[in-house]
């Protein structure tokens, strides 16, 4: 899993830049890619400080809220797509992915079969 940089790195980023050396110069001086180095450049010049901001966060599903809606809808009507459970949630002001919507019935235990063939041909 990644982890953020050090707080030790990121003071020696620090002290280099105080002595007037550019972002990415102190960057490849300790061995970190350049565009590190330029964002922890800006940070330091809009916050005066370079500490790591949180990981991690909010990994709720837009579909939480719509769980009740959506659990009926399927009662309702359950032949509908996927595609077309999406453009009835854009309808309703959620904007979601085909596949959020496919993890959200996954979770619920509801999967879609499909339907026997009807007029299938039978054994001679």
């Amino acid at each position: 899993m990644v982890k953020p940089y050090s707080p030790d790195l990121r003071e020696r980023f620090n002290r280099l830049i105080d002595k007037g050396m550019s972002a990415r110069a102190a960057a490849r001086h300790l061995d970190v890619s350049e565009s590190t180095g330029v964002k922890w450049g800006h940070q330091l010049r809009t916050t005066g400080g370079l500490i790591a901001r949180p990981m991690g966060g909010d990994h709720r599903s837009k579909l939480t809220d719509e769980r009740e809606w959506l659990l009926a809808r399927v009662k309702e009507k359950h032949d509908l797509t996927l595609e077309q459970f999406r453009a009835e949630l854009a309808g309703r002001g959620v904007r979601v992915s085909v596949s959020a919507i496919w993890v959200f019935f996954a979770r619920e235990k509801i999967s879609f079969k499909k339907k026997p063939a009807a007029h299938r041909a039978g054994t001679p």
